[in-house]
C-alpha cells in the first residue's frame, strides 16, 4: 500500500553536505552544534528524509545564515562565492525561486502525478500546493533516469500531431530554464495559456520570453514573456492507445504524383500547342 507524503525539496540534502564541508566540519561536530544526532545529519545528506522538521529547518538555516527557502531551493555548490556571502548577508534570497512539490511511497520513492484533463485547470493554483498535488493519482514509469522529477499531462488537441489527441505526456522538471535548448517539445505552465505542449524556442537570453510551436504546421507560432511562465517540463515519453498515422512517403508513391505532374504538364502542353 502507497502512502502518499508530499514534500516540496530541491537541493535540502546535498546543500547540508555542501555547507558542513565548506565549514570543515564532520557530521559529528555539526550534529553537537544543532543539538541533534548524528544519524538525523547523516539522513538529510543522503536524501533519506524527505520531510525535514520545522525545527530543524529553522536550526540549519541559523547556524548557516542561509534562509529556509535557499536551502531548500537553491543550488548552493553551483554559486560564486560572492553570491554565497550575499545569502550570508541577507542580501540575497530564494524567494523568488521555483520550487517542485512531489510525492513519495512509504519507502522514499519519487512517484510520476498524472494530471488528467480534468484537473488541468486547478493544477494552474495548486501547482504548489502539498494538498492539490497529494489529490493527483500517480504512477510509476521504468527506464526513467533517477534523481530527477516527472510529471505526467493530458494531451488535448491536435496541435502535436503526430502525437494524438489524448496522448499521457511525460515531462522532467526543468528548475533552469536557461538549460532548455531550442527546439525542444516541452510542457509549458502558463499563466494565460494555461497547460501548453510545444516545441520551444528559447529567447530568455535574449529579450526573456519563449516561442511556442506546434508539430502541426496548421497552428502558427506564438511569443510569451517569461514572467507568464509558471513551469516547464521538458519531453521525455508519452503513453497513448492510438498508433499515430503517417502519411504514406514510400518510393512507389512518390512515383505516382511524378506521373500525375508529367501528364498534367502534358495536358497542359497540347492545350498551348493548339
Amino acid at each position: 500500500m502507497i502512502q502518499k507524503v508530499t514534500i516540496i525539496h530541491l537541493y535540502f540534502a546535498t546543500n547540508i553536505k555542501f555547507l558542513r564541508e565548506r565549514k570543515r566540519l564532520s557530521q559529528e561536530q555539526l550534529s553537537s552544534c544543532l543539538k541533534m544526532t548524528r544519524a538525523k545529519v547523516a539522513a538529510y545528506e543522503i536524501n533519506h528524509t524527505k520531510n525535514p522538521a520545522l525545527k530543524d529547518l529553522e536550526s540549519l538555516s541559523q547556524y548557516f545564515s542561509i534562509s529556509i527557502d535557499a536551502l531548500l531551493k537553491l543550488d548552493l555548490a553551483k554559486l560564486p562565492d560572492p553570491k554565497l556571502k550575499e545569502l550570508e548577508d541577507g542580501k540575497l534570497t530564494g524567494a523568488d525561486l521555483r520550487v517542485v512539490v512531489t510525492t513519495v511511497t512509504n519507502e522514499n520513492k519519487e512517484l510520476i502525478e498524472y494530471v488528467p484533463v480534468k484537473a488541468r485547470a486547478g493544477y494552474l493554483s495548486g501547482y504548489a500546493d502539498p494538498d492539490f498535488i497529494s489529490g493527483l493519482p500517480t504512477v510509476a514509469l521504468p527506464n526513467l533516469p533517477r534523481g530527477r522529477k516527472y510529471r505526467m499531462f493530458a494531451l488535448q488537441g491536435d496541435s502535436m500531431l503526430p502525437i494524438p489527441d489524448g496522448a499521457l505526456v511525460v515531462g522532467e522538471y526543468m528548475d533552469d530554464w536557461k538549460a532548455i535548448k531550442t527546439g525542444e517539445l516541452c510542457i509549458v505552465v502558463t499563466a494565460s495559456e494555461g497547460i501548453v505542449f510545444k516545441e520551444l524556442e528559447n529567447n530568455i537570453v535574449n529579450d526573456r520570453s519563449v516561442t511556442l510551436q506546434s508539430l502541426n504546421a496548421v497552428y502558427a507560432p506564438y511569443t510569451l514573456p517569461v514572467g507568464d511562465i509558471i513551469e516547464i517540463w521538458k519531453y521525455k515519453c508519452y503513453v497513448s492507445e492510438s498508433v499515430p498515422v503517417v502519411e504514406d512517403c514510400s518510393i512507389q508513391t512518390v512515383f505516382e504524383e511524378i506521373k500525375g505532374i508529367k501528364a498534367e504538364i502534358r495536358t497542359i502542353s497540347k492545350k498551348i500547342n493548339k
